[in-house]
Order: structure tokens, then C-alpha cells, then sequence
């Protein structure tokens, strides 16, 4: 069975089928596997993106633990 057929026999099956839930998650596996999404970068957001590289590559950042502490400390202080 070719590549066109295969389709072809899904095209009239999925035709027949009258439940919608069903159909739902048939449009999410085929939604999975065409989805490919291009974002379009300005300049601005390409240099905001190449400095927050750069902050990376230098240590100029703080860890999950260091931001939930002086969230936590933050909160005590309210």
C-alpha cells in the first residue's frame, strides 16, 4: 500500500466518524506531528536574546533555589 492510499483510506474512514471527542484527539496527533512553528525575531528581541547569553556565559544569573529564597524572604518581610 502506497503512501497515497494509506491517506486516502484514512481521508474516508475519518469521514465516516461522527464522534467528536474522538475526532478531537485525532486533530491533536495529527496537529503534533504538522505543527512547525517560525518565530519571526526582530533586532531588538535578537540583541535582548544575545544578552542574556552572554549574562549566562559570564555567571550573571541566580539558580531556582536562590530566587525562591529571596522570594520567601520577601514574603516574610510582608
Amino acid at each position: 500500500m502506497t503512501t497515497v492510499e494509506l491517506k486516502n483510506i484514512l481521508i474516508h474512514k475519518i469521514a465516516s466518524i461522527d464522534d467528536e471527542t474522538f475526532l478531537k484527539a485525532i486533530r491533536t496527533i495529527i496537529d503534533a506531528k504538522t505543527e512547525s512553528t517560525i518565530y519571526k525575531t526582530s533586532h531588538k528581541q535578537k540583541q535582548s536574546i544575545k544578552e542574556g547569553l552572554d549574562q549566562l556565559q559570564n555567571g550573571e544569573f541566580y539558580t531556582n533555589e536562590q530566587l525562591e529564597a529571596e522570594v520567601n524572604k520577601w514574603l516574610e518581610e510582608k
